[in-house]
């Protein structure tokens, strides 16, 4: 196959889609609503479709990797916005050093899991 891809835009689950959805507007998120179960949640190009849909199998594996240019800033960034004094079940865990690079994570109201990492240059 010979194509140019555009994007790519996972399909996550939400527990509290209200809660969900401001927590992703804070986390610095803009919000396209597309229905009154699903919006489209994009920064810097790239996005997800969030939806009002809730199995715990799949919320509990559902994991998301964004690559970001400075981890440790993003870590300071997401520090200052004090998620889980804000959200009762939102978890941070600071910076890992790994052989190809670090990475911090962040568990969202519904326990979806972000990675938030930097590749070695």
């Amino acid at each position: 196959m010979e194509h140019k891809a555009i994007s790519i835009r996972p399909f996550i689950g939400a527990q509290d889609f209200e809660l969900s959805r401001s927590f992703y507007r804070d986390l610095g998120f803009e919000e396209s609503v597309l229905a009154h179960n699903m919006s489209y949640f994009k920064t810097e190009g790239i996005g997800f479709y969030l939806q009002d849909a809730f199995v715990k199998d799949w919320i509990d594996n559902t994991m998301i990797f964004l690559e970001v240019e400075d981890v440790g800033r993003y870590w300071n960034e997401l520090l200052a916005l004090d998620l889980p004094a804000k959200y009762e079940t939102v978890r941070l865990v600071p910076i890992r050093q790994y052989d190809w690079g670090r990475e911090c994570f962040l568990h969202d109201p519904s326990g979806i899991l972000w990675h938030f990492g930097e590749f070695n240059k």
